[in-house]
């Protein structure tokens, strides 16, 4: 039983529940004889029931008054999801609109469009845990994996704020990783990268997100928001432009995730319906069994202590009202024998028969 009070001492209260057992519960009335009463076993019943629901009465005031609860628990159970960090670019132009200039009246930002779709992913996948990191000049460490979702929604929210210079997906990237490191769960691990920029990552900043790759594997999703006339990250170069990442860090940061040796995807949207169709596809493939904690709040149960107090209360009010009184004469009262005429003593000296 997982039964707590909030003030145990009220327990030494606890013996007085005793007294309706041992004390009568209504009025003792005298009768001339007992053997008189044949037997009646309903009435017993009652008696023995009206003396349990003082009883009862008494032991719930206690409870109730002590805050009797429920303790609260966490329990592990099985379902579908993933634990998911969410990499979110936080640069300058993720506040422009799909065309590349600033949102005018009824337009939607890049960042905006993505909060609002990674909204509806997080609240479509009540088992996932998330943790959220973004970057720009330099990693920003936003939120550790949980599976509070009013936290990551929050932080999500948040990404609509105005950006910064540049796009440092690679130190992003790592610190991602080192999120999943954190968690020794057994789940399925994953990072959805949201940006609509890359930049070339140095040879040292690649062997590291190599090592820790090799050392957490994860399912990696890039989630890329391409802006009207830029550069796709399929797209091949055209004769006249070097293919080289300073030239086209996009292309070049596809392939080099290609070459990480994990699940990867990547998804180009150039507009609000390609991200939705995107973090869609993205829902359907991270379904795999995962376990997870559910924590059960805990739960007052005064207002139940207080309810069958209550009604034990009544029934014995109403079982009060209900008594006779013998010697006032009530319904039920046996008829009182007739008062003895008093016999008269004569006064007058009978005369003797001669």
């Amino acid at each position: 039983m997982n039964l707590a009070l909030d003030t145990p001492m009220v327990l030494v209260l606890l013996p007085l529940a005793l007294l309706p057992l041992i004390f009568a519960v209504q009025r003792s009335q005298g009768y001339p004889s007992l053997t008189a009463i044949e037997r009646d076993p309903l009435s017993r019943a009652v008696d023995v029931g009206l003396h349990l629901l003082g009883a009862v009465a008494i032991g719930a005031l206690i409870a109730a008054i002590g805050g009797v609860h429920l303790r609260g628990q966490t329990i592990e159970r099985v379902g579908e999801g993933a634990h998911v960090v969410l990499l979110l670019d936080r640069s300058r132009s993720m506040d422009d609109t799909f065309a590349g200039r600033p949102p005018g009246d009824g337009e939607a930002s890049k960042s905006a469009a993505a909060r609002r779709l990674l909204r509806d992913f997080i609240e479509r996948r009540p088992h996932d845990r998330f943790g959220v990191t973004a970057f720009s000049t330099l990693p920003m460490y936003v939120l550790p994996i949980t599976s509070h979702k009013d936290a990551v929604l929050a932080a999500v929210e948040a990404i609509t704020r105005p950006g910064l210079a540049y796009t440092n997906v690679g130190l992003g990237l790592s610190l991602a990783l080192s999120m999943h490191e954190q968690d020794p769960t057994a789940a399925s691990r994953a990072i959805l990268l949201v940006s609509d920029g890359a930049a070339v990552i140095d040879r040292r900043v690649q062997e590291r997100l190599r090592a820790q790759i090799a050392k957490r594997p994860v399912n990696l999703y890039w989630l890329y928001l391409r802006t009207a006339g830029a550069p796709g990250i399929f797209d091949k170069p055209a004769p006249d432009v070097p293919d080289t990442p300073q030239a086209l860090p996009e292309r070049h940061l596809n392939l080099f995730f290609h070459t990480l040796k994990v699940p990867y995807r990547a998804f180009e949207a150039e507009n609000p319906k390609a991200v939705a169709d995107a973090i869609a596809e993205i829902d359907k493939l991270e379904r795999n069994p995962i376990r997870y904690q559910e924590r059960i709040p805990e739960k007052d149960l005064s207002w139940l202590a207080y309810a069958i107090a209550a009604a034990a209360l009544t029934l014995l009010l109403l079982a009060k009202l209900a008594e006779v009184r013998l010697e006032a004469g009530g319904a039920g009262a046996p008829a009182a024998a007739p008062a003895a005429r008093p016999v008269a003593r004569a006064t007058t000296p009978v005369r003797e028969a001669a």
